[in-house]
């Protein structure tokens, strides 16, 4: 056996890395963190470009394990912006003795199951090895990057940059022409964010989205006081919703009993929240229904319509082929309006893709477009992405890469038959892979591996599995819960649909945070059936 023996190794430091960090830590067990950036924060260090904000409310989007923590730290916004979580984080960091544990600029190189010591042996880009009892992956949902490629990229003379891969100092873009390939979430902060700015942008656009509009506002020290006097109430009603947040969708069948003017209304107070309660807070049929996400979907699109001045311009923003819901949501502050402004272009790259570089720009349909920065803004290999790259590989050779090639599929999202010791936070198949607050989510996952990992400790085993059939069952069961709903028949990151050859099948478990927590906690009182523990 080789490399610096130890109870755990976590791979990254962003959220979950840092928490499941502690947790571990205080349950006793030597643990060492490996993280690809210099410093923590995962998603919130990398995504450092323009506009870039949590569209999760700051009271909510919180750890929860430290009332110290909750009564020392201060939100400025309702939602805030990526320096300020960032700085969050690192503030959790000192607060909790984390950065002790954390080996930075460090990348899995492999992971192999080794049978005879039960342990995971693990060998690092920069030379470092490990003997891990538990390997616990934090790597994230969406971290690593699709980045897209066109022909002749050398000779183009400007600058290419990628919204996950942003630098870390300013990058100062006033006056340029600048063009942004993707309008998805991040597409829509930076697009409604550089368009006062620079001097043209040029917007290439696949796939148009529906948005709403953000309710942002500043938290004074009053509404701080506030936030902390209704934070036990909060922690708790969050684990008991759909989606992880305050709010929850109406009773399923309450819809049929209402008129369509007492349904518009309930769209009205959701719309007006400027919240992703716009997205789960209104009816449950909205995303299993064909009538009811048409009714919702027209709403939508008058909402829309209403901030762009052109009707044919407004027409090319608007989806026409699939309904509102059906794929992410994203947050936005002026992103329709900044249509309006004599320096934003749109160019539609689904009925002209784009050809290739030139050394000035970009050229689609013959057109050239000149330009002086190309931002890409093209998403993430959802779910697996990351930890399909790391090189695992379980008993009897097994390889995590080949099996999510041919089929993603999980245990709860928790762990997969045939890798032992295994555990992955916001996994494939469980609700924080897109359905849940990830705050709310990666904290309850987490808490459960600890207890987990406790159990196998106390009861004198060595390892942890699910069964063939366990897994199995959950995937089945994920599989009916997402084929009832219109999600499946949309093409998206979330049905993995983004990513060419990638398996098609829902990414995250939409039965409900609530429900799942539920189950997790059933599992963990009755002694972990479907888990063989030896």
């Amino acid at each position: 056996m080789s490399g610096q023996q130890i109870d755990a190794l976590v791979v990254g430091a962003g959220v979950s890395g840092l928490y499941q960090t502690h947790k571990l830590r205080e349950a006793g067990f030597s643990v060492v963190t490996i993280e690809a950036a210099p410093d923590v924060g995962g998603t919130w260090y990398w995504n450092a470009y323009p506009g870039c904000r949590v569209d999760s409310p700051a009271n909510i989007y919180q750890y929860w394990f430290s009332q110290d923590l909750l009564d020392e730290w201060a939100w400025t916004e309702r939602f805030p912006t990526q320096p300020e979580i960032k700085r969050y984080l690192q503030h959790v960091a000192r607060r909790f003795d984390l950065y002790s544990a954390i080996e930075f600029e460090t990348r899995v190189r492999s992971a192999q199951w080794d049978e005879e010591a039960g342990r995971w042996q693990v060998v690092t880009d920069t030379g470092s090895t490990y003997a891990a009892r538990f390997l616990v992956s934090c790597v994230g949902l969406l971290s690593t990057p699709k980045v897209l490629s066109f022909p002749d990229e050398e000779k183009f003379q400007g600058k290419v940059y990628h919204t996950a891969r942003w630098p870390q100092s300013p990058v100062d873009l006033s006056g340029q022409r600048v063009g942004v390939i993707g309008n998805g979430a991040t597409g829509i902060q930076v697009i409604q964010t550089l368009a006062p700015d620079v001097a043209e942008l040029t917007v290439f656009q696949r796939t148009p989205q529906y948005a709403v509009r953000m309710k942002n506002y500043k938290v004074d020290s009053e509404m701080m006081a506030s936030w902390r006097a209704d934070y036990p109430r909060i922690s708790k009603l969050v684990h008991t919703t759909f989606g992880g947040f305050t709010w929850d969708p109406a009773e399923e069948g309450v819809a049929a009993t209402l008129t369509p003017e007492q349904r518009h209304e309930v769209y009205e107070t959701c719309w007006a929240d400027g919240s992703l309660k716009m997205f789960v807070g209104t009816f449950p049929e909205t995303l299993v229904d064909p009538v009811m996400n048409a009714e919702l979907t027209e709403f939508v699109r008058g909402k829309i319509r209403i901030q762009i001045d052109d009707s044919a311009l407004a027409d090319q923003l608007i989806p026409s082929d699939h309904g509102y819901g059906l794929k992410r949501v994203p947050l936005e502050s002026g992103y329709y309006e900044a249509f309006n402004r004599p320096n934003v272009h749109l160019v539609d790259v689904r009925s002209e893709p784009i050809e290739a570089f030139y050394e000035q720009g970009l050229r689609v349909g013959g057109r050239e477009y000149p330009l002086d920065v190309l931002i890409m803004a093209t998403g993430f290999d959802a779910g697996t992405g990351t930890l399909s790259r790391m090189g695992v590989t379980g008993r009897d050779g097994r390889s995590l890469t080949e099996l999510w090639q041919r089929d993603i599929r999980t245990t709860l999202g928790f762990q997969v038959h045939g890798f032992p010791n295994l555990f992955l936070v916001g996994g494939p198949l469980s609700p924080s892979a897109a359905f849940c607050n990830v705050q709310t989510c990666i904290q309850q996952q987490i808490d459960w591996i600890t207890d987990a990992i406790v159990n196998l400790q106390q009861s004198g085993k060595r390892t942890m599995e699910p069964t063939l059939e366990r897994e199995e069952a959950w995937v089945q069961h994920h599989d009916e819960v997402a084929n009832s709903t219109l999600m499946v028949t949309v093409d998206s990151w979330y049905t993995g649909a983004n990513i060419e050859g990638k398996p098609r099948r829902l990414l995250s478990y939409i039965g409900g945070a609530h429900v799942y927590r539920e189950l997790c906690n059933d599992i963990q009182k009755n002694g972990y059936p479907g888990f063989q523990l030896a």
